[in-house]
């Protein structure tokens, strides 16, 4: 299965499910990320994971540890404007909380660094994605995501 066909069984898995994932994601925090395609233009959803820094979303740019970004950062670098879907646990259950936000990505390298170091203490494997990345020459890079208004 390529990379798209699994993302969309993620993307209807966690709408019809008020954002619970299964499978490999089962138990990650996941928010779905939609965007705009830096070269086509198109609208695109992208099922990610992620941690908080107070009120905002933190996006790591991993790609499981690969020499070259993913494609959606391209997309936030080209324009931050984005729809957020972030699954919210309460007393009655999960839901789904929608908002727009602007993704900016995090320039100053020891603010990089903190909130990359807080999102692995959180889900290991991020570790390993930075030691691939390394390995391979290339710094990991961070998005914090803001509300707007």
């Amino acid at each position: 299965m390529d990379m798209l066909e699994m993302n969309k069984g993620v993307i209807e898995e966690f709408r019809a499910n008020d954002g619970v994932c299964t499978g490999w994601l089962d138990g990650a925090p996941v928010v779905l990320v939609t965007m705009t395609g830096a070269k086509s233009g198109r609208t695109l959803c992208s099922p990610l994971v992620y941690s908080t820094d107070g009120d905002d979303i933190i996006i790591i740019a991993s790609k499981g540890g690969a020499p070259e970004h993913p494609n959606w950062y391209f997309n936030l670098v080209a324009n931050g404007a984005v729809n957020m879907e972030v699954a919210i646990a309460d007393d009655n259950g999960n839901s789904i909380e929608e908002w727009e936000g602007t993704a900016h990505l995090i320039e100053d390298e020891a603010e990089r660094k903190r909130v990359y170091a807080a999102q692995a203490a959180l889900m290991d494997n991020f570790n390993d994605y930075e030691k691939s990345a390394t390995e391979a020459g290339r710094v990991i890079p961070v998005f914090r995501v803001t509300r707007n208004g």
